[in-house]
């Protein structure tokens, strides 16, 4: 387990390391997304909390005043984008990035939420939530930022998701 790493808001720099981390995973260029968070960072649209160590970012994780789509839209807060990388996963950093977005969360609401999704490269990411104490709403199943209908098709890929909350107080 790492025990030397700091938890920090994003800087401008971080998003180039933010996506060198990404391409490594092979996981595509988020370059334009992380630039946009930063710039809703300087504007509170948005907090990014980031997890270094050595220098290296070994996550993130962002936390919205109020939820954009789903159940939970212009309610309550919500988490919106989480990553730790996986050569720092399973060392209690993503424990501690979900812990600094509640605190942030809880001075000014008693709920936050998140989106998962519903396909295995989710599975870890499940599990956590449950751990922590996030229960579903009972919406059922998003796509594409919608519920869908019972029989209605979809297709298991990152818009396919299930809303959870966690009482904070």
């Amino acid at each position: 387990m790492i025990s030397h790493y700091q938890l920090r808001a994003m800087t401008a720099s971080d998003i180039s390391a933010i996506d060198n981390q990404f391409l490594k995973q092979h996981w595509g260029s988020r370059h334009e997304v992380l630039t946009d968070y930063f710039k809703q960072q300087q504007t509170g649209q948005r907090w990014v909390f980031i997890a270094e160590t050595a220098g290296e970012v070994a996550g993130y994780v962002t936390l919205l005043p109020s939820a954009l789509h789903g159940p939970f839209e212009n309610r309550y807060p919500e988490i919106a984008d989480f990553n730790v990388f996986k050569a720092f996963q399973r060392q209690g950093i993503g424990n501690r990035l979900l812990q600094q977005a509640e605190n942030t969360a809880k001075s000014f609401s008693n709920i936050v939420t998140l989106g998962v999704g519903l396909h295995p490269g989710y599975g870890p990411a499940q599990r956590l939530y449950c751990k922590r104490g996030y229960l579903p709403d009972g919406s059922g199943v998003w796509y594409h930022n919608r519920r869908l209908a019972m029989g209605e098709p979809c297709r298991n890929d990152d818009d396919l998701v299930l809303y959870l909350a966690k009482r904070l107080r």
